[in-house]
């Protein structure tokens, strides 16, 4: 009845499968991705909200200022929050992502044939991530502490 072709041999494993079908492992087994979908986006809900909320703050702080060197100084500590905030989401993104990945090779590992030959690898991939992770959060403090560090340029006098 079946052929050799793409199309048949999928319908074919369907076929076969379809009286084997759960619907409870089905949920099971799609729960940990919908857990990581909604742990993202609650953190992209959390993090809109925390920006949304501090362009508001710097929108009511400059609406009535006069004086354009108040103005520059809430521009200036507006712009320092916001790499601040960028610092801080970039980081937790990075958690989620090295907590997520090592969530999935924790499964991997499990269901893998021969847990105990994957285990090695398990832990280096494991290890691997979290170096990275280790890595952007001292790149990110270095990267913090310079631009706090530069001074702002002295004004020149204008020859006339």
């Amino acid at each position: 009845m079946f052929k050799n072709t793409p199309f048949e041999a999928i319908a074919k494993t369907m076929s076969e499968s379809a009286p084997k079908f759960n619907a409870t492992s089905m949920q099971d087994a799609i729960k940990p991705a919908q857990e990581n979908l909604k742990a993202w986006a609650d953190l992209a809900q959390n993090q809109a909200k925390e920006v949304q909320a501090a362009i508001a703050e710097t929108v009511a702080s400059i609406k009535d200022i006069k004086d354009p060197q108040a103005a520059f100084e809430i521009m200036k500590a507006s712009a320092e929050a916001g790499m601040a905030m960028f610092a801080k989401n970039l980081k937790e993104a990075t958690s989620l992502s090295v907590g997520q990945f090592h969530s999935t090779v924790d499964a991997v590992e499990k269901a893998h044939p021969a847990p105990e030959t994957f285990a090695p690898v398990a832990k280096n991939l494991k290890a691997a991530a979290t170096t990275a992770e280790s890595t952007l959060d001292t790149v990110m403090e270095k990267g913090a502490a310079a631009v706090a560090s530069v001074a702002p340029a002295s004004k020149a006098k204008k020859a006339r």
